[in-house]
This record gives C-alpha cells, structure tokens and sequence, in this order.
C-alpha cells in the first residue's frame, strides 16, 4: 500500500465513530496543511526560497501594494 494510503487509513482510523464527513474533510485538510509545511520547510533548508525583490514581484503581479 503506498504512504499516502496508509496516512488515510490512519486518519480515518483515528477519527472518533460517530464523526461526519465535515470531520474527515478536516483531518484531511490538516494532514494536507501539515504535509505543506514540511515540504516548504525541506526547500528552504536546501536553499530554495525566494528572494525579498522576487517576493515584491510576485505581490505586484497579485495587484498587492507592498509599498503600502
């Protein structure tokens, strides 16, 4: 069974008996959020993150005025 299979069994198991979809939907969307935050910290520990005149770029380009 691949890890993301067995991270959804986990998840449902470990979900109360009378939980609802609204219930797994969360575990799920924090599992997601979780699985995020570890990739996005695994590329900046190897370097890749942006620059500040990049992330000024990529707001403008968003319509965000980070002069303001």
């Amino acid at each position: 069974m691949s890890p993301i299979k067995q991270h959804a069994h986990q998840l449902i198991d470990a979900l109360p008996e009378a939980a609802g979809w609204d219930d797994l939907a969360r575990a799920v969307d924090g599992a997601r959020f979780e699985a995020a935050v570890h990739a996005g910290m695994a590329a900046a520990d190897q370097g890749q993150i942006a620059s500040p005149a990049q992330v000024t770029a990529m707001f403008a380009r968003w319509g965000v005025d980070v002069a303001a």
